[in-house]
């Protein structure tokens, strides 16, 4: 488990190490962390430079932002649209670690065709994944009545996609 001291510590390292790599850091003397906050997945670590970490009111500018630290692993990773969006720690499961919440309707669907049946489960699911024909929609009914999870393709189209949200990168890690 990385504790909140080590994340900060990462973070600088990493910040130190690759500071001299980017095209600006003439212009910048120095970076700094001036915030940690702890969610579910791990550290986000808020940096700029020791300028901004002094004065709030420069912390808007473009230079900086959270670096997610892995709790787990150390690893560093940039998560985009982490400001905008509640589902970027999904999203960081999911593209990261390979792992999947459960699909929300799936809960539902299972009821609908077990009480009412299966055309009235597939009603349902096409009703709240509007992206999902009407086989998508037999497939996934099928499935989830055979006690199975629905395959990432289609439990992907009971979900909206969030234009906030691009590929998270790993910048290091994970830590040894």
């Amino acid at each position: 488990m990385i504790s909140r001291e080590r994340a900060v510590e990462l973070v600088e390292s990493y910040l130190e190490r690759e500071r001299p790599n980017w095209a600006w850091a003439r212009l910048i003397p120095k970076l700094a962390v001036y915030a940690v906050e702890e969610r579910s997945v791990g550290w986000l670590v808020y940096w700029t430079s020791e300028e901004g970490a002094r004065d709030p009111a420069l912390r808007g500018t473009l230079l900086g932002g959270p670096y997610l630290v892995d709790r787990e692993d150390g690893s560093i990773h940039v998560v985009p649209g982490v400001h905008w969006t509640d589902e970027w720690e999904e999203d960081y499961l999911r593209q990261t670690k390979g792992i999947r919440a459960p699909d929300p309707l799936a809960a539902d669907v299972l009821r609908l065709a077990d009480s009412v049946g299966t055309a009235a489960a597939m009603q349902h699911l096409r009703k709240q994944a509007l992206r999902m024909s009407l086989r998508d929609a037999k497939a996934y009914v099928t499935i989830v009545r055979d006690g199975s999870e629905p395959p990432e393709e289609l439990a992907n189209l009971t979900r909206e996609p969030n234009p906030n949200l691009g590929p998270i990168e790993t910048l290091a890690g994970p830590v040894q």
